[in-house]
């Protein structure tokens, strides 16, 4: 029992002292174990106090923690960009669903304790866990309609605090505690909490079904491709895909079984092609411009997947390309400028060996075209991502003479976005486009004028990202998440 200014009690579970473990996975069940006894303990409170009179007492329960304390310098392998502490000192991460992020969590303490050789603690941290994430996780809670309460949530209960819930460790500010204590993680627990609640709403699937393969798209075309793929791979029992869930958590298996639609389509309809270690592929159509982007990327990066591409619709900007030409980008001119608070536009966003090798493979593979004949469809170079859908209708000197300044072949509303967050989160990430438009040269795409040449390579353009996904999930992790996306400063946790 704790005691507050205002002289309530607060009632808490029972303290746990932290103890050591040498062992990730003997780690994370204790995690899972004080994370569940927290979070048990808020919704039981909540169940039984919150449609009666003002309870006389506050109640509070507390992230779990994992804390690793290294006196030396050593590393193991120079090679390694995570797994790692730079420096001796004391590192720390609040954690949240330790049963979502069971395989990551084990992975990453295992690295820890491989490269330092010292235990892990884990033990109870002092931030609130707020009532909103714990309710969330548990359905057997309900939560009564808005107006039906007696009090205030906040006087009885811990809410969302979002003085503390931001992106400061992966911004790189104010990133030693009070108490000289590191980060061990680029997020902590109630950032987490907060995206998990917000992909929910957003793409209407739970969490759990988000694989680490993301691919975004702004045209509805694409999904249906996706669900064509998706029943042809579960038709082959060797694909090693286990099932398809479309929005609404609908979950199919058997790849005759129909999809009714919700009624109602959320914001970022998202679909799973899923595997059993979590290796499938996620599409999200994030519809279109940069705040979608944003708002998509902010979100899935708390589930730390190992790659996300473009696969969306451009205006192509050289008079060479033609309706349904590929674009790789090799570079990003950000005039989308959502991110300049967090990333600003001088920041170069490279490009990625591995992501870029994948998908020109990728391109060759599905074409047929190799070498010099590729040319011929797909043209790589700087995409420029915009915030305004019809720039081309304002005074035409300023935007076309700083796209021929930047030798843009292409422009999209999502791409640099999607790339810029990749790289400020750590998220591998890659662009390829396809012409839908030519602005620039009086070509825009009218109903009944696509060429069957386009209307072939949108067709292709889907089977392109989902090949260079596959070719990348055979790769080592350690080879994907390039030292490109460290900076000097980085969390052991990728």
């Amino acid at each position: 029992m704790r005691t507050e200014d205002l002289n309530l009690p607060v009632h808490t579970p029972p303290t746990a002292r932290p103890e050591n473990f040498d062992s990730a996975e003997a780690a994370v069940a204790r995690l899972t174990e004080l994370y569940q006894e927290a979070s048990s303990f808020l919704c039981e409170k909540f169940s039984s106090k919150v449609l009666g009179p003002r309870p006389d007492a506050k109640y509070r329960a507390f992230y779990p923690e994992i804390r690793i304390t290294t006196t030396s310098f050593a590393l193991s392998d120079s090679r390694l960009s995570f797994g790692y502490v730079a420096e001796p000192g004391t590192y720390a991460a609040t954690i949240t669903r330790p049963d979502l992020f069971k395989g990551y969590l084990t992975e990453q303490i295992g690295l820890l304790l491989r490269n330092h050789n010292v235990p892990v603690s884990v033990g109870i941290s002092t931030t609130p866990m707020p009532v909103h994430f714990a309710v969330a996780n548990d359905e057997d809670v309900t939560v009564p309609q808005d107006g039906a309460m007696r009090f205030p949530l906040r006087d009885v209960f811990d809410v969302p605090n979002l003085a503390t819930t931001n992106d400061d460790i992966v911004n790189g500010f104010n990133t030693v505690s009070s108490d000289g204590t590191g980060p061990l993680a680029p997020f902590t627990a109630q950032r987490v909490d907060y995206s998990l609640a917000r992909l929910q709403h957003y793409t209407a699937t739970r969490a759990e079904h988000f694989q680490n393969f993301v691919l975004f798209t702004n045209y509805q075309f694409y999904v249906e491709e996706f669900e064509a793929y998706a029943r042809k791979v579960l038709a082959d029992k060797s694909s090693g895909y286990t099932s398809f869930v479309s929005t609404g958590n609908v979950v199919i298996t058997d790849p005759h079984t129909p999809i009714i639609p919700p009624e109602k389509s959320p914001q970022m309809p998202t679909y799973h092609l899923k595997r059993k270690d979590g290796s499938g592929i996620t599409l999200v159509n994030i519809g279109v411009g940069p705040s979608n982007a944003k708002t998509a990327t902010d979100h899935i990066a708390v589930l730390r997947p190992h790659a996300w591409l473009m696969v969306g619709h451009c205006a192509g900007l050289r008079n060479s390309q033609s309706l349904g030409d590929f674009v790789l980008a090799h570079g990003y001119l950000r005039e989308d400028h959502v991110l300049d608070d967090d990333l600003p536009p001088w920041v170069p966003i490279p490009a990625l060996a591995e992501i870029q090798i994948a998908l020109e493979d990728a391109v060759e593979s599905v074409t047929q075209l190799k070498g010099y004949d590729l040319k011929r469809i797909m043209r790589t170079g700087t995409v420029a991502t915009i915030d305004n859908r019809n720039w081309e209708l304002r005074d035409q000197s300023g935007p076309v003479q700083r796209l021929s300044q930047s030798r843009a072949v292409a422009l999209d509303m999502e791409s640099a976005t999607i790339a810029a967050n990749g790289f400020r989160f750590r998220v591998p990430y890659g662009t390829l486009l396809c012409v839908s438009d030519k602005p620039l040269h009086g070509e825009l795409k009218l109903p009944g004028m696509a060429s069957d040449f386009y209307k072939t390579q949108v067709a292709r353009h889907l089977q392109i990202g989902i090949q260079a996904m596959e070719s990348l999930r055979s790769q080592p992790l350690e080879k994907i998440h390039s030292r490109k996306l460290r900076s000097f400063d980085e969390t052991a946790f990728l």
